[in-house]
């Protein structure tokens, strides 16, 4: 089976906060699970490089665009990689050929009359001498009354054009814009109406989506798709491949998206592969993102995907709702955000992974407080689930010199394990991700309940043969746990098979040959709970 998996890409104009990592972060435990079930996967994404976001900061600094998306890009790169992420192609949007494969695009739903000319009224800055990219343009929402980008509204989560907006300023000078006649190239959204109605409803008799992707999706199909702007005057991007538009450039939402497509082109063309198979009706494809980006993935890519006649339209879509901080919106502007180069410098990355998961917003806002963040790796990471690691292995070492005992293993729990690959593995599929970490933890706790009540160190007095029964119980459990938490803390995952030795690569129940144990250490350190106060502090100060 193929299964093609997409990140959303951020706009590499500042750094990655704790909620991109929430919503981004189910990605990567798909795609680590599809591996050891043995399927075909692509797990692709990239840095936004071509938005107005960058080139906002660009001239706030006073240094070029291309500067700013290099930073960022690399520090993105960096930051994946240390939590785990395991993309089989990370790119970016300013590469030759993305630009390439995007101008393809556009040409062929040009060919196919899916996009058309027409003149427009566009918002124009007399003071900046400028037409305004719709990110130029700020406002009041027509919707909800909410303070609003020209291109959407975060509050509601509404697509909107800079005219529609209120109160309208150039986010430049404050000055309020003009309206001129220009040209643009509109892409013939509206003609799939029916086509993506009977998409979505399909999806929601199937429960393939998040339940906020089907009904935003609705809102936009009961309100009637409109024709949108494929083009735009920017200073950046992909220029429009038409004779004597090359100076427009082909607008963010349209390219952004086109990036799946073009990153997965970019691996088949590096790894010298096939990617046709993720793009045809048998490929399984999950897209993964926030809320915000609901009808891009839904209705846009969607509506472009099938104007190219792809049959792999999006079969799941995993749409985080927002995550909050300590009870409060996180703002960038206001530096209300815990930064992952900062986090990452202090904290495992599988603690915050397993955090994020637990914790995640997966149906409705979740918030992320440090006292729960410490509190969570205390208690479950280093109290429950390092804490039976360590005195299994210790109590090996201690008492049988480190050589694992080869006994047959108590059938109830072999049951219990076996059970629970299945369960796990039907949450991930159906990116229910919190509910199969749950499960994980509840065998957590009843293999904690077991060691007590075996009393290995009573058993080793009394009855040895009963003490080399319940080590290898401990053992086998403490693999298959480690083998099941891998898609999710890929770190200490590792470290629990190299103490006992095992190379499994499949997803299924597998016996540990009798051993010896390698480097038996702690799991996880303690985080002492005044750090509490110290990161609390820290953030308060940031933030002033």
């Amino acid at each position: 089976m193929s299964i093609f998996i997409g990140g959303a890409w951020a706009y590499a104009n500042g750094s990655l906060h704790l909620g991109h990592i929430s919503s981004l972060l189910p990605g990567d435990i798909l795609a680590r699970y599809y591996r050891l079930k043995g399927e075909k996967v692509l797990y692709v994404s990239g840095s936004d490089c071509n938005g107005t976001p960058i080139t906002i900061r660009a001239k706030q600094e006073g240094v070029s665009p291309k500067e700013i998306a290099d930073r960022y890009h690399k520090e993105f790169e960096e930051c994946f990689s240390r939590l785990g992420f395991s993309y089989d192609t990370y790119t970016r949007t300013d590469t030759a050929h993305h630009h390439k494969i995007v101008q393809e695009i556009f040409l062929e739903l040009l060919e196919k009359g899916l996009i058309y000319k027409k003149e427009i009224e566009q918002t124009y800055c007399q003071h900046d001498h400028q037409f305004l990219p719709d990110r130029y343009v700020e406002g009041i929402c027509p919707h909800c009354g909410a303070n609003a980008r020209g291109d959407q509204c975060d509050a509601c989560s509404s697509v909107l054009e800079p005219l529609e907006l209120l109160d309208r300023k150039c986010k430049i000078c404050g000055n309020p814009p003009i309206t001129r006649l220009t040209e643009h190239f509109y892409f013939s959204l509206s003609s799939f109406q029916n086509l993506l109605e009977n998409y979505t409803q399909e999806a929601g008799k199937n429960n393939l989506w998040r339940e906020n992707a089907i009904s935003l999706t609705n809102r936009y199909l009961k309100e009637g798709l409109q024709d949108r702007a494929v083009s735009r005057d920017l200073p950046i991007g992909v220029s429009v491949p038409v004779v004597g538009y090359e100076d427009k450039k082909i607008y963010v939402w349209i390219e952004a998206v086109s990036g799946y497509y073009t990153a997965s082109k970019l691996w088949a063309k590096e790894t010298n592969s096939d990617d046709s198979t993720f793009w045809n009706s048998s490929a399984i494809s999950y897209y993964v993102h926030g809320k915000d980006n609901i009808p891009f993935h839904s209705i846009i890519w969607a509506g472009i995907l099938a104007g190219l006649d792809k049959e792999a339209l999006p079969t799941h879509i995993v749409s985080n709702e927002y995550l909050t901080l300590e009870k409060k919106k996180l703002s960038t502007s206001k530096n209300w955000a815990v930064w992952v180069p900062d986090i990452l410098e202090r904290y495992e990355p599988d603690s915050i992974r397993y955090f994020l998961t637990i914790n995640a917003p997966e149906s409705r806002d979740a918030d992320f407080s440090w006292k729960e963040f410490i509190y969570s790796h205390n208690s479950e990471l280093l109290g429950a689930y390092g804490n039976f690691v360590n005195r299994t292995l210790k109590f090996i070492e201690k008492s049988f010199n480190g050589a694992i005992p080869n006994k047959v293993i108590t059938s109830v729990i072999q049951d219990k394990v076996n059970q629970l690959y299945n369960e796990v593995g039907h949450c991930i599929e159906t990116a229910s991700f919190k509910q199969g970490l749950e499960k994980i933890f509840e065998i957590v706790r009843f293999s904690n309940k077991y060691f007590d009540e075996q009393q290995p160190w009573k058993q080793i007095k009394d009855d040895t043969e009963s003490c080399k029964q319940t080590m290898a119980d401990c053992v086998y459990l403490i693999a298959n746990l480690a083998h099941i938490l891998t898609p999710f803390l890929p770190f200490s995952s590792r470290k629990v098979k190299e103490m006992i030795n095992i190379t499994e690569t499949e997803w299924r129940v597998f016996l540990v040959k009798s051993q010896n144990l390698s480097n038996v250490e702690p799991l996880f350190e303690r985080i002492e709970p005044v750090r509490i106060q110290e990161e609390l502090d820290r953030l308060n100060i940031q933030s002033v």
